[in-house]
């Protein structure tokens, strides 16, 4: 389904009010700076979670509203004292530039922080994720933040698969973001979207079992929640892990042809999950994955392969497949075709899938 049908005025309200409805009964995750209404705290929480895990944030920013509870104790501190609170962050411009910009609203604009969108965005420092977020959770005004986890939970519901790192990918995304903002509560929004891609539309191995937008998601419905979003860094990368989930179910395999402009565009695979990173696959994480993403509870997980590598040109795949025999009708993988095992040679696989079925009978 193209990207232009499936963004319709019934999808994007389904989206807001699940959403939303999630934030108000299921939503627990906890944030020292979740409800604040100080800019100043607000501003502080982004320039800190910049480049920089939430978990690894979460003490620097308590540490930073302890030593300076108002914009103008953090003006008037010593950079030597504030550098030193900063130590072990990284990325020092952030830094510096919260100190500019500190010194700036303390000194030329009287200590007050800017009240609009356009204000906060000419900040030294300030681009437009952080103007937004300041914006809408301290005076709830109507910009949509857009950060991964917004291009996450907005591309594998839409199916879209632009990259997310291109001017035309950037533009849409923010567009549609700005469609979906819930504009009488758009801190409260803005919240809820970005908590929800970080505890249930995670970018690995991600709970589509317990997703509030599963029946609408084009990801989900076509097999392609572990192939979006799409970013062009993700595709040049060096260093790529792509497992292979081997779907058996009454003498048919379930394959599903590679259609993003990447390696082995044309050509078969498996049920794919990549990962930025080495992930550890074992019986109960399987079922774990099967349960959580698939909504699969009866499935019995019959071969798991040794890793294997192959080295591209630019590139070295690491991959290791999963085989896993279902026995009940796999709903939640309409998005395969399945052909008999004994025909599986009959279709064009890359040399990496190729080279393990020699190994295997089909």
């Amino acid at each position: 389904m193209s990207i232009k049908n499936r963004l319709k005025p019934n999808l994007n309200t389904f989206f807001t009010q699940q959403l939303m409805l999630w934030d108000n009964q299921e939503n627990n995750r906890k944030m020292p700076w979740k409800g604040e209404k100080d800019p100043y705290k607000i501003w502080l929480s982004e320039v800190i979670l910049q480049q920089t895990r939430v978990e690894q944030g979460l003490d620097y920013y308590n540490k930073f509203i302890e030593t300076f509870p108002t914009i103008g104790l953090l003006a008037n501190a010593k950079d030597e004292s504030v550098f030193k609170l900063w130590e072990g962050l990284g990325y020092y411009s952030r830094c510096r530039n919260l100190l500019f910009t500190a010194r700036y609203i303390a000194f030329e604009l009287g200590g007050q922080f800017p009240n609009n969108y356009d204000a906060i965005l000419n900040l030294k420092g300030v681009g437009p994720y952080t103007a937004a977020a300041i914006s809408s959770f301290a005076y709830e005004q109507p910009y949509a933040v857009v950060d991964g986890n917004v291009y996450r939970v907005i591309a594998r519901y839409f199916g879209i698969e632009k990259p997310t790192d291109t001017n035309e990918g950037k533009e849409l995304f923010a567009a549609l973001a700005n469609k979906l903002l819930d504009k009488t509560q758009p801190g409260k929004y803005n919240q809820a979207i970005m908590d929800f891609g970080a505890t249930i539309c995670k970018p690995a191995l991600p709970l589509c079992n317990s997703c509030v937008l599963a029946r609408n998601c084009a990801a989900k419905i076509n097999s392609q929640v572990n192939q979006l979003p799409i970013k062009t860094k993700t595709i040049s990368r060096k260093k790529r892990w792509i497992y292979y989930m081997v779907f058996h179910y009454k003498g048919s395999i379930g394959i599903k042809q590679r259609m993003q402009k990447d390696i082995w565009q044309g050509l078969n695979e498996f049920y794919a999950i990549e990962s930025s990173a080495g992930l550890t696959w074992n019986i109960e994480t399987v079922n774990d994955w099967l349960q959580n993403q698939m909504g699969i509870s009866k499935a019995n997980v019959s071969k798991i392969s040794t890793v294997r590598t192959q080295q591209l040109t630019h590139q070295q795949i690491t991959s290791q497949f999963i085989h896993i025999q279902l026995n009940q009708s796999p709903k939640s993988l309409q998005g395969l075709i399945w052909i008999n095992e004994k025909e599986l040679k009959q279709f064009a696989f890359p040399r990496i899938i190729t080279a393990y079925m020699e190994t295997f009978n089909t």
